[in-house]
């Protein structure tokens, strides 16, 4: 006979004074945990008060909805005059409209980040909200001798709250657990009794669990920017401030009965739930009729325009069936304001497109939103919209990213600051940052720091160990470094502070400032939410992504330079489609600079995918994701599609789903149909596995319809691996989905980049300059890209450049391009050379610029005249200089650093009155100077230095005869090497890239002189040389070559930082006129010596000297390389780190 259930514990208490780590560096654990923590101690409710901000409150609703508790929001108020800090926590949803418009009161009167509020703010704000006033432990309420000014100021602040607020305001009564308790609660109870206000139990907690206490400890010595031994008081003295449970709290508190019940109490009281926050789409009138109306007319009109007059029956019937849906759940208001935002960029000449779900739509594709046809892919309308869900849609839209401030300073002029905000995002410590702070913290010395930071890959999350210790020079046996180690694995995934979305918006019909308190971000001209997308998400407010592409900047460039320089006026609808000579350039992974498949791993796949048209590119696009990547789908395609596999179907029944892909399943589409098809699911079911996948690596709840989707599988026939196949393919779609609507959007801008860099390689390589920073590649791999294709690249030039890249009228010499290029010579038609801007050179100020452009005329004749005439500071002018942008005054570098080393502001004979109409210059008093010619390597040197890139030579060129004498091959050469054979490579390390779906392994991009090699570093190898990988700028590579389908790799097993030898681009040439001094600081024009020759002999010692101490290796070494002189140091800092990218 089974025993009976357990009565339910009567409940006693409820704590209201949680702080999660959303108190920024003062809680110590996240919202979730301490909903975990109240359900595993047996009681039913709680509230979150975290530090003037409500940015926690959602995740702990989520959690305690999960957990079947009772969760009441509200925040902890800090003070800026002086008033003990108060709990406030809403009654009702208009006390949760005045608690946000409060706070939003004290975050829009303050800098980003902080929130000021004085007491008279919540006197104005605080109907409908309860209140509880949280003396300070150290207010002197424990100290028999403190005398009663405190007791009158506590007095007087009870009696002024509770003549504004009535009875909605309760004293704390905390245990201090200092000895002093006794005496503490006691006057506290008197000072309540007196005021007339009821007291209540509080442990003021800063985590879930006692174990946290250190965590605490480090946190705030973080906060207060000290270490952990001079911390001191600052540091709480006792382990007790934890969630406790029921019975603890009511043995503390245990002559205060009352103070208990009246939690309680105080809950009942509090009806107001975060379910209330129902979003209110904004109204929109912009056409007669309603706004269904209205958007049907749209789609009729938008619907003609893409298919003609004639619209086919299948669209129509699709229109009908969404516009049907739209009406049920009254959606019609939020497609008609992302329809309105796009037209607004268009009308401004802003190029944009949707993205994401919304490409499934056939209604976004008539309106203008999208530029996807749904019927061309067969897209599933309900992954947009569900009727099951009913929940808001998501669109996605991209705008240049230069100009997409323009749309949102339309956005919050249409609809004004108080109905429109960014969301959040919440930025978090991470394995580096954890690292940092938690060092500082125990007090490491910066060099400590910078190394143990350093070992650690990017942003990675990973949490650190031994391993990065041991290569930091830390001993893993110290209890300090053992105790740094912890602490910031823990730290690591904490909030830090909330920054801007990048561009996800919430617009409300009603007050935004009363659903979620607004705050200022960095940027001037914008306001953010408190909540992410995330808490958004779960709340079920609408938010709609204005995104930022930097693509679409290159494309819009690009599009007006065709028309300006070739007559040719078009746009992405109407650039020639499906050119086989495109697909060919695609095929042969010529792609450095295209949208989303220049990345080494997209690169590999091209030449063994070898895309024919639009929808190989949207699997192209796909396929190289976590999801087909973990469910093992990528090899079978690729197989089939080369026909050494039969294409096949584990059942017929699936034809219709996977036909397209061969049978094998790569869209999260396919997933969703194959969990419907295959499995039994509803398709509300299917829908809710897809919003699992999207919350996977956060929540984990996708594992719930694990064996439901495999059990019904096998049920209907399909083999088990097959269903364990797809179901963790749909793990990686939680690590990062990639739907086929999303791929097919991304698809059209492959193909237009790809277009315009095989047609015009001139007009992509300008527009692709003008757009940076983007893509994988810096600007001194894309310009060499260009010359490859036999683009000439002039320099800059005072004369002749303007703010960006720009076109000149040149003869295309087809022999100019590469030979790896020859199938090129054909399909290009340039004629022009790009002329590089002003935005190259490092330091230099548009606005300045556009004044010398704008002053120059005819042109400038010297030095002297530029500064005069454009009224640029002498710094300015001396960078233009460094920049070597005055060869078109005959200057070399050095004579314009010279000129512009010798412009006195102060004693300028032109700017004397009796001078300035004088039109002939003053001749000057210095007798003109010869300077020698600067040595080759010293100007590629100082190319690197001020503009990252050279055009006159490549830094590996001037140590050739010293790598060749090594054994180190050029990177051209290995092209000729068979598959297996070993070799050895150096170059600059271009681009690092750890791909999430790559389990370790990194692939590197070397450059030389000759090109650039692909490195693959497989884990282990990463581990014995981390330091060279992450550290070096100058790297050799020794392996095995494999080539696959054209695609050359090297397989690292040995690599050496050998940054060192760049000290020697000069001096290889010709050792005694080497100057290692001028190649490190800058040479006698900048610091003048009359010695010249001295100067030059000493520069030829230095160099011969390192040349001594540091003699090239035989066989790479395990131990740490030797510091770098200070004149390699030098050098190897101009040198690019190269681009990490996960």
């Amino acid at each position: 006979m089974r025993a009976p259930a357990p009565a339910p514990q009567a409940e006693t208490f409820a704590e209201f004074g949680l702080r999660s780590n959303f108190s920024f560096l003062e809680g110590a654990s996240h919202p979730e945990e301490l909903a975990v923590m109240v359900a595993r101690l047996g009681q039913r409710r709680f509230g979150l008060a975290d530090r003037n901000t409500v940015a926690g409150v959602v995740r702990a609703h989520v959690a305690a909805r999960e957990s079947g508790l009772v969760f009441h929001p509200g925040t902890r108020l800090c003070f800026s005059d002086g008033t003990p800090d108060i709990l406030a926590y809403p009654k009702t949803r208009a006390g949760w409209a005045r608690l946000c418009r409060l706070l939003t009161c004290g975050n829009l009167r303050a800098a980003k980040g902080a929130c000021t509020l004085y007491l008279q703010d919540l006197l104005d704000w605080g109907e409908e909200l309860n209140l509880v006033v949280l003396p300070g432990a150290g207010a002197g309420f424990g100290d028999p001798e403190s005398g009663n000014d405190p007791d009158k100021k506590l007095g007087e602040l009870l009696r002024q709250l509770k003549d504004a607020c009535a009875s909605a305001v309760r004293l704390a009564l905390v245990p201090a657990h200092d000895g002093h308790d006794r005496i503490r609660l006691a006057r506290l109870s008197r000072i309540a009794r007196a005021a007339r206000v009821k007291t209540i139990a509080s442990n003021d907690a800063l985590c879930h669990d006692p174990a946290r206490r250190a965590d605490q400890h480090v946190l705030t010595a973080i906060r207060h920017h000290v270490t952990l031994d001079r911390a001191g008081r600052l540091l709480s003295a006792h382990g007790e401030r934890h969630l406790k449970a029921a019975a603890e709290m009511v043995y503390l508190l245990r002559d205060y009965p009352e103070a208990l019940g009246e939690t309680l109490r105080f809950a009942r009281e509090l009806t107001f739930s975060l379910d209330e926050l129902r979003y209110q789409y904004p109204d929109e009138k912009l056409g007669e009729g309603t706004a269904q109306e209205h958007l049907a007319r749209l789609a009729g009109e938008g619907a003609r325009r893409r298919y003609g007059e004639n619209v086919p029956e299948r669209v129509e019937r699709q229109i009908a069936h969404e516009l049907e849906l739209i009406a049920e759940l009254e959606y019609a208001p939020y497609f008609l304001t992302v329809w309105d935002i796009v037209r607004f960029a268009r009308s401004k000449d802003i190029l944009c497109q949707g993205r994401g779900s919304a490409a499934n739509s056939t209604i976004c594709y008539c309106i203008g939103i999208t530029e996807v046809d749904p019927t061309f892919a067969d897209l599933l309308f309900e992954r947009f919209i569900s009727p099951e869900r009913r929940e808001p849609p998501d669109i996605d839209v991209d705008f240049e990213h230069e100009r997409r401030e323009e749309v949102i300073q339309y956005i919050y002029e249409r609809y004004g600051r108080d109905h429109a905000g960014l969301a959040a995002t919440v930025i978090c410590y991470r394995a580096r940052s954890a690292a940092r702070e938690v060092g500082k913290a125990f007090g490491l010395s910066e060099d400590a720091i910078s190394a143990l930071s350093g070992s650690v890959w990017g942003w990675s999350s990973e949490a650190m160990g031994e391993r990065e210790a041991k290569i930091a020079g830390l001993d893993t046996a110290d209890r300090t470094t053992r105790q740094v180690l912890d602490h910031a694995a823990r730290l690591s995934g904490f909030p830090r502070h909330l920054s801007q979305h990048v561009g996800g918006f919430v617009i409300t019909r009603d007050r935004l400032d009363e659903v979620v308190p607004l705050m200022n971000t960095a940027m001037e001209g914008r306001t953010m939410v408190e909540w992410d997308k995330d808490d958004l998400d779960a709340l079920g407010i609408l938010k709609i992504d204005i995104l930022a592409l930097g693509m679409l900047t290159c494309l819009a460039r690009g599009l007006k330079m065709l028309a300006s320089h070739y007559e040719k006026p078009l746009s992405l609808a109407t650039i020639p489609k499906e050119d086989p000579r495109v697909y060919a350039m695609i095929q042969r992974a010529d792609t450095i600079g295209v949208f989303q498949i220049e990345s080494r791993a997209q690169m590999s796949m091209l030449p063994r995918l070898r895309p024919r048209d639009f929808y190989d590119l949207v699997i192209e696009v796909a396929i190289v994701r976590p999801g087909p990547i973990q469910g093992d789908m990528v090899h079978p395609y690729l197989r089939r599609r080369e026909g050494k596999e039969p294409v096949s179907y584990p059942k017929e029944e699936l034809r219709a789903v996977l036909g397209k892909t061969l049978g094998v399943p790569l869209f999260q589409e396919q997933a969703m149909k194959i969990a419907i098809v295959a499995a039994g699911f509803t398709p509300s079911e299917a829908d809710r596995l897809r919003r699992a996948m999207a919350t996977f690596r956060r929540v984990g709840t996708i594992h719930t319809f694990q064996r439901k989707m495999i059990d019904g599988m096998v049920a209907n026939g399909y083999e088990k691996q097959f269903a364990e196949r797809c179901f963790q393919q749909i793990e990686g779609f939680g690590e990062y989905g990639f739907p086929e609507s999303h791929a097919a959007s991304f698809a059209l801008l492959v193909y237009a980049s790809s277009w315009m860099k095989a047609v015009y390689p001139d007009v992509f390589c300008a527009a692709i300059l003008n757009a940076q920073p983007m893509g994988f590649y810096a600007p001194g791999q894309l310009i060499r890209d260009a010359r490859e294709h036999g683009v000439e690249i002039r320099p800059v030039d005072v004369n002749l450049s303007d703010w960006d890249c720009t076109l000149e009228q040149a003869c295309f010499d087809p022999a100019a391009i590469a030979p790896r290029h020859a199938g090129m010579r054909d399909v290009i038609k340039s004629h022009h050379a790009v002329r590089l801007g002003f935005r190259q050179v490092k330091g230099l100020a548009e606005a300045d610029m556009a004044r010398l452009v704008e002053m120059r005329g005819a042109g400038y004749d010297s030095v002297r005249d530029l500064w005069l005439r454009a009224g640029l500071s002498r710094g300015t002018v001396e960078r233009l200089a460094d920049a070597d942008a005055f060869s078109s005054l005959g200057l070399s570098r050095r004579e314009a650093l010279w000129a512009a080393r010798a412009l006195d502001p102060a004693a300028a004979s032109e700017h004397l009155p009796l001078f300035e109409r004088t039109a002939a210059p003053l001749p000057e008093l210095e007798a003109e100077m010869r300077l020698p010619a600067m040595p080759p390597g010293e100007e590629v040197i100082n190319d690197y230095r001020y503009l990252s890139f050279s055009l006159k030579a490549h830094p590996v060129s001037f140590l050739r005869a010293r790598l060749s004498g090594q054994g180190i091959v050029r990177n051209q050469r290995l092209e000729s090497l068979r598959t297996g054979q070993r070799t050895i490579v150096a170059g600059l390390v271009l681009v690092r890239q750890r791909p999430g779906s790559a389990k370790g392994v990194i692939f590197m991009t070397i450059e030389d002189e000759t090109g650039v090699a692909n490195i693959i570093v497989w884990p282990k190898t990463f581990e014995t040389f981390r330091r060279e990988v992450l550290g070096a700028r100058l790297i050799r590579v020794e392996g095995r070559l494999q080539n696959e389908s054209g695609v050359i790799h090297l397989v690292a097993d040995r690599i050496a930082d050998i940054s060192g030898k760049l000290a020697w681009l000069d001096a290889d040439h010709d050792p005694r006129s080497a100057d290692i001094e001028s190649l490190a600081r800058g040479d006698e024009v900048r610091r003048p010596v009359m010695e010249n020759r001295m100067f030059r002999k000493s520069g030829a010692q230095a160099a011969r000297k390192l040349k001594a101490a540091n003699p090239p290796p035989a066989t790479p070494s395990r131990e740490p390389p030797p510091a770098l002189s200070e004149p390699a140091s030098e050098v190897a800092r101009v040198m690019p780190k190269g681009r990490n990218f996960h």
